[in-house]
């Protein structure tokens, strides 16, 4: 699974500025790497981590903007096709994840 981040937030104040950069710090410490300005990607072994994650961002949110979280597949994640401009860009494999029982 992967879950999906994606925010628009205020930064007009000094106020608005530093809740913004608080909850990108906040995604960042609970594991999830940029995937544009915006958007925020994490990878999850399974579900029920997925809901861990999300449960978990949900206690960080800002005061005042818009989040949506989103999970997906493997399989849906790895069928996004990315460009730079007009020019496809190859998507890299996703790491192997090591599962410890």
């Amino acid at each position: 699974m992967w879950v999906l981040v994606f925010f628009d937030l205020p930064t007009e104040t000094k106020k608005d500025r530093k809740a913004s950069a608080l909850f990108r710090k906040n995604l960042i410490k609970d594991g999830f790497t940029m995937f544009q300005f915006s958007i925020y990607i994490r990878h999850c072994a399974s579900q029920e981590n997925a809901m861990v994650h999300i449960k978990r961002v949900k206690s960080f949110l800002p005061e005042y903007g818009q989040v949506g979280i989103m999970s997906i597949t493997d399989k849906q994640f790895g069928n996004i096709q990315l460009f730079y401009g007009k020019k496809l860009v190859e998507q890299e494999p996703p790491g192997l994840q090591l599962e410890l029982f």
